[in-house]
């Protein structure tokens, strides 16, 4: 539902609950209100649930200067031999 609708239910909910004094015979107002800030605490919570849940947590392990070299391969005759090299280094750390 998100944020913003379910903000909407619980004010929209306790307007009702406490605010308005409403007698219609058959329908109680308060319990209309309760049960509209009850659905919109339960459709925050559900939200925040889902948002959180897709985010994990990322733990910094220290970076080894790793060598990326191409595996040895037999050349074509003829062909000149290329060679790749790589090298990966931790990036210098910035405060």
């Amino acid at each position: 539902m998100g944020i913003g609708a379910s903000i909407f239910l619980i004010a929209l909910g306790a307007i009702f609950a406490f605010a308005v004094q409403a007698d219609l015979g058959w329908l109680n107002v308060g319990v209309v209100g309760w049960v509209l800030m009850f659905a919109g605490v339960v459709s925050l919570l559900t939200t925040l649930y889902f948002w959180n849940r897709g985010r994990r947590t990322v733990v910094a392990t220290p970076v080894r200067e790793n060598r990326v070299v191409a595996d040895r391969v037999v050349p074509v005759q003829g062909e000149p031999v290329v060679q790749e090299y790589r090298e990966v280094r931790r990036p210098s750390r910035t405060v």
